[in-house]
Parts: structure tokens; sequence; C-alpha cells
């Protein structure tokens, strides 16, 4: 199993080793690029000397935005996305006994993951039906049926991270990206 995501080969495999780390890639993966989120937990678990949930919210949450700022910054907007991780933490700790992966361990109706992920802080409708498909494609840790509360992140268009499986399907999910963005552009263009 791979997600070749952050160009970094260690931070790649804590996505995949650590649900915590996930959680966190996906919170971060907003107005920054995919590559920067997703490496955000491996220098944050580098700054902090790992991940722990329960450590991180117990942590004064201003104390968590100076780790954020720490140069280089985590995100574009360290603050607020530490506030976020901290929150996001503080329901892995008490809705999960500090445990990530309980948020989609045996869970066998996908509806009920969703709505989980859904749940989480920092997370709204898309970003719960990217790391759905996340979880079912590349990380086989969806229930059956994820694809239909997934749409359209569970089809085969390349156009989010759950469609990395490769450096090649990085360009392509960017090359989808972009050409999205031109067609809003042309759409707004009298």
């Amino acid at each position: 199993m791979t997600f070749p995501i952050t160009g970094d080969a260690a931070a790649d495999r804590l996505l995949i080793d650590d649900p915590l780390a996930l959680l966190i890639g996906m919170l971060l993966d907003q107005q920054v690029p995919m590559e920067w989120a997703f490496r955000g937990p491996a220098a944050l678990a580098s700054r902090l000397g790992g991940l722990d949930a329960a450590r991180i919210a117990a942590m004064p949450p201003e104390d968590l935005v100076e780790v954020f700022r720490e140069k280089p910054a985590l995100h574009r907007y360290p603050g607020s996305m530490a506030k976020r991780t901290h929150a996001l933490c503080q329901v892995v700790v008490d809705t999960y006994d500090g445990d990530a992966a309980k948020i989609w361990r045996r869970v066998r109706d996908p509806e009920v993951l969703f709505e989980r992920l859904r749940a989480l802080p920092g997370y709204g409708e898309e970003k719960a039906k990217i790391l759905l498909a996340v979880l079912g494609k590349r990380l086989g840790r969806a229930p059956d049926g994820w694809e239909r509360y997934a749409k359209p992140f569970s089809d085969a268009t390349p156009r989010s991270v759950a469609d990395v499986d490769s450096p090649e399907a990085l360009e392509r999910v960017r090359q989808w990206k972009r050409a999205q963005k031109a067609k809003g552009r042309a759409k707004s263009d009298p």
C-alpha cells in the first residue's frame, strides 16, 4: 500500500501508519498545495516528538499555534489551522478515546462513517467525502458501499488526493484542478 502524496517517503508512510496523521493531513488540505498539507503531520510529529491526540488536546491552543508558526510554518494560515488541529484532537480524545482509527475501525455502515468524518472539526461535507474516498481507494479501510457516500470522489476521475497513487497521478489531479479553475474563470468572464 502506498500513498505517494508528499514527495517524502517517510511522510507518506506516516499517513498510512498513523490514522491521526491522515486526519490532520486532510484537515490541512485547503488553500495550500496537497504536498504541503500532507507533509504537515510529519513536520508536526518532528516538532512535538510524535503525534498523540491526548498530548495535543492537553496543550494550550496558543502553544500549538506557536508550533505551527515555527519556520517554516506548517500552513499558510498557521493560527487557524493549529486551532482546528487542536479541536480535532480534542474530539479524537473525547469521542474515540484518543484513537483516531476508531473513527473507521469496525464500522460496517458507510453512512455512519461518513457522518463521523463530517462531524470532525474543520471537516465538512466535501472533506468528509474525500477522506472517505482515501480510506476506500487508497487504504482499503472503508466499509462496503462507501462509494455512494463519497460521490463524486469515488469515481475514476482524478480530482482529489484520493486518486493519487503515483507521481503521475498527482500531476493528473493537478491538471484536472487547473481545468476546473479555468472553466470557473471562463464562466465569470463577461
